[in-house]
């Protein structure tokens, strides 16, 4: 007989199996197939509670409440509607039953569109399975709405489409989907829902309009506004540097390189490229009613789609936090999302925010609304970074455009959107 192993316990080194030997069963006790049992049939008045609308449990709970007092009171009268009712809610159970193993592909046409378009799209159901699938709705949630859609009996194969609009009232991200397929009843007692294709964003992007004449980036930018960096070709001029081995010949000073005797270069400071920084407010309080909100991103959209237009860098930012706008698409979704905030901080932390955020900044668009006072103008102006030009757009919504300068920046008030190519002119002359 072999020895114990050291350190194991007698009894355990006893009872091992020896090798080959086929393994022990498992035992299950009682309790454990009792738990097993409890838990499946959770799981399963769970599942088949999920189908029943509340006008379902109605049903079931007044046939159960005649079954009660029919019998205990004598009413056959009672009896009669317990018995009829029981039936109704059978026969209603009876139409949960059956296949509804479509194959979904929703499209959208376009996914992004402007506030008051109408974005167009289609629901493709195709039954891949070898079977005939009879016939069913489907549901397609569309933000707080949905549209229904009633699929007729569909063949082995066989495929249809349901074309669809969704208007557009206002500027927002709508989740369009995920699609749905409902089997239920006509009394609507009973509702099976099976989730198919996923849920996909439609972006509504703010109204934006178009200007053309003089650039938003300014003579300074052209210029360049210098910096402590050299480099070998510029605009700027700083001084003059012995030729290195690959310098531009082209930057050659020949009045030095002949005086000198020594080959004479160029040399220049870097110039940065245009900083464009969007900041709008998104505190609730500077703004009178939400179309005056609606108004002030518009504003925001046509200055910054100008801006990238013009290849600049554009930043766009709230007070909340900075947002995507390194290009059209990004700069339109994320005004599209944007909303009010309950805050403090208006106009004037966001200036503050700016300085303190995009030191390199060259030119400040400052957005806002009615609500901001001439100080919160001015207290945001003078917390931009130093040397950057400042514009301040006030959305005031229904009156007449007005110009006027607080410390080094010019504040223009708009009434409508179509206002402002002419206010931008007059304010950048």
């Amino acid at each position: 007989m072999t020895a114990p192993v050291p350190g194991t316990p007698r009894a355990a080194s006893e009872e091992a199996a020896p090798v080959g030997a086929p393994a022990r069963a498992t035992r299950v006790t009682g309790a454990q197939i009792g738990r097993y049992l409890a838990t499946s049939a959770w799981r399963g008045i769970r599942a088949a509670a999920g189908v029943v609308r509340p006008i379902g449990w109605t049903a079931i709970a007044g046939a159960a409440a005649l079954w009660i007092i029919g019998p205990m009171y004598g009413w056959r009268e009672m009896t009669t509607g317990a018995i009829a009712l029981t039936v109704v809610v059978l026969a209603s159970a009876l139409f949960l039953l059956g296949r509804t193993a479509y194959d979904v592909e929703l499209d959208l046409t376009r996914d992004r569109v402007v506030v008051g378009e109408r974005a167009q799209g289609g629901l493709i159901l195709t039954n891949g399975t070898n079977r005939p699938i009879a016939s069913a709705r489907v549901v397609l949630p569309v933000g707080q709405g949905r549209g229904v859609f009633a699929v007729r009996r569909l063949a082995t194969g066989e495929s249809v489409t349901e074309l669809f609009e969704i208007p557009t009232h206002r500027r927002g991200v709508l989740p369009v989907g995920p699609v749905s397929v409902l089997r239920g009843d006509p009394l609507g007692l009973f509702e099976r829902v099976e989730r198919r294709a996923d849920q996909t964003d439609l972006f509504v992007h703010p109204r934006s309009i178009a200007f053309e004449g003089q650039s938003l980036g300014f003579v300074r930018d052209l210029e360049g506004l210098p910096t402590s960096d050299l480099a070998r070709d510029d605009i700027a001029f700083h001084a003059l540097t012995e030729y290195q081995p690959g310098d531009d010949l082209r930057h050659v000073h020949w009045r030095s390189t002949a005086r000198t005797g020594t080959t004479m270069m160029r040399t220049y400071e870097q110039t940065r490229r245009s900083h464009f920084v969007i900041a709008i407010s998104a505190a609730r309080h500077e703004y009178r009613t939400e179309a005056e909100f609606e108004l002030a991103v518009s504003i925001a959209a046509s200055i910054g789609r100008r801006g990238l237009r013009d290849a600049f860098d554009v930043d766009l930012r709230t007070q909340a936090r900075g947002l995507r706008g390194d290009s059209e698409r990004r700069l339109l979704d994320s005004l599209a999302a944007l909303e009010t905030i309950s805050t403090r901080e208006g106009v004037d932390e966001l200036g503050a925010f700016v300085g303190a955020g995009i030191p390199s900044a060259s030119f400040v668009v400052l957005v806002t609304g009615r609500g901001a006072t001439a100080s919160d103008l001015r207290a945001a102006v003078a917390r931009i970074p130093v040397g950057a030009r400042t514009l301040v757009c006030v959305a005031d919504e229904g009156a007449d455009p007005s110009l006027r300068r607080i410390a080094d920046a010019r504040v223009v008030a708009l009434g409508a959107l179509d206002q402002l190519p002419l206010a931008l002119r007059r304010s950048l002359a």
